[in-house]
């Protein structure tokens, strides 16, 4: 469908072909990526793309609709749902032939319901303080499972790869005891630890899967990243001016008057707002990128809009290029920082009324 709307978010897909590459480049000799691909894909929506999956024998996602979508595009091989389901998800989970991570007692019961083989990952509670089957009940918890449930693989995440070195040393230890214990009784098809953060700050040493989230889109996982691996970001996000005025002094922009000009200003509408996922906290204090200057939004974001001074710029007009973020004079970061939250939710929660269009894409459909 072609698309009409000014704003999009532009998606590179050569960007997240090098950033599988550049992945593996850290990892042993054996190991193999099962990319997360979670929430749209970290919103952008490359989860779509079968072409670039197919690459891989796992995906990950963390909710069953999540892979339900997935197998109906066409995904043929094994996609794990990281997060413990639900009861009332049992159906759908055999519907669609999706492997499951497990660690509650209530869903193994559920999980005798039915005859029908289901694949599962256990997963382990090294640390992490959420989910998962404490080190010494692993092998009690397996035991419990019903005669229909295969156990292909083990699991566990890490807290806080970027910023706790003993700790997180503690939870592999935790886990490789746990995966000796196991794999002495059974052989296990999958068995994996490392998130982003654990693939650049861990060697690994009984995994042969690692779990790759925001580095495989190109961005930072923690504040070292850059100085261990090269990224390239596949996201833009970008509109275009769609009202032009000019005002004068003592003029109020937008909702509740929080912004009064000072002297003539030349003021541009720019159709995106908060339903979009442009965070209501940039509101007079963030900046936009029009012409390759940065020109500062002013007055209260609206649902569907925000306002910019582009008074120093020459020549602006209707139809002006609008960058939210380029990933270089203006990256997703440096938005992350200033509305004092991470890169992953700016970018994750890009609502579905901005399209997404995929750009270079070489060997799959653009």
């Amino acid at each position: 469908m072609e698309i009409t709307r000014p704003t999009i978010m532009e998606i590179d897909v050569a960007c997240f072909r090098k950033n599988i590459e550049e992945i593996k480049k850290r990892l042993k000799p054996g190991t193999k990526i099962m990319p997360v691909i979670k929430a749209g894909a970290y919103g952008t929506y490359l989860q779509t793309k079968i072409d670039i999956l197919n690459q891989f024998d796992i995906v990950a996602v963390a909710a069953v609709d999540e892979g339900e979508k997935i197998r109906n595009l066409g995904f043929l091989k094994d996609i794990l749902v990281l997060n413990q389901p639900d009861l009332a998800e049992i159906e759908k989970i055999i519907q669609n032939d999706l492997s499951i991570g497990v660690s509650s007692e209530e869903f193994i019961q559920g999980l005798k319901r039915t005859s029908t083989k289901i694949k599962v990952h256990i997963e382990v509670e090294t640390g992490m303080g959420r989910t998962g089957v404490f080190q010494d009940s692993v092998m009690e918890y397996i035991q419990k499972l019903p005669e229909n449930v295969i156990v292909e693989g083990i699991y566990t995440h890490f807290s806080s790869a970027d910023q706790d070195e003993e700790y997180t040393r503690s939870q592999i230890q935790c886990f490789d005891q746990v995966v000796k214990e196991v794999a002495s009784k059974m052989k296990l098809k999958y068995i994996h630890s490392q998130a982003s953060n654990g693939i650049l700050n861990f060697e690994d040493s009984c995994c042969n899967y690692v779990r790759p989230g925001i580095l495989l889109y190109g961005y930072p996982s923690c504040k070292q990243a850059l100085e261990k691996i090269k990224l390239y970001p596949v996201a833009k996000l970008k509109s275009k001016i769609t009202f032009l005025k000019t005002v004068p002094a003592g003029s109020s922009i937008s909702y509740a008057r929080t912004y009064i000009t000072k002297q003539e200003t030349k003021v541009a509408t720019v159709p995106v707002g908060y339903a979009d996922g442009l965070r209501r906290c940039l509101s007079n204090q963030g900046e936009v990128l029009i012409h390759g200057k940065k020109v500062p939004i002013i007055g209260t974001i609206c649902m569907d809009s925000f306002m910019v001074d582009v008074s120093q710029l020459e020549d602006v007009q209707v139809g002006d290029e609008v960058f939210i973020w380029d990933n270089n004079k203006i990256t997703l970061e440096e938005i992350a920082k200033e509305c004092h939250t991470i890169n992953y939710e700016i970018l994750s929660t890009i609502s579905y009324r901005v399209p997404r269009k995929f750009v270079n894409d070489i060997e799959g459909k653009t």
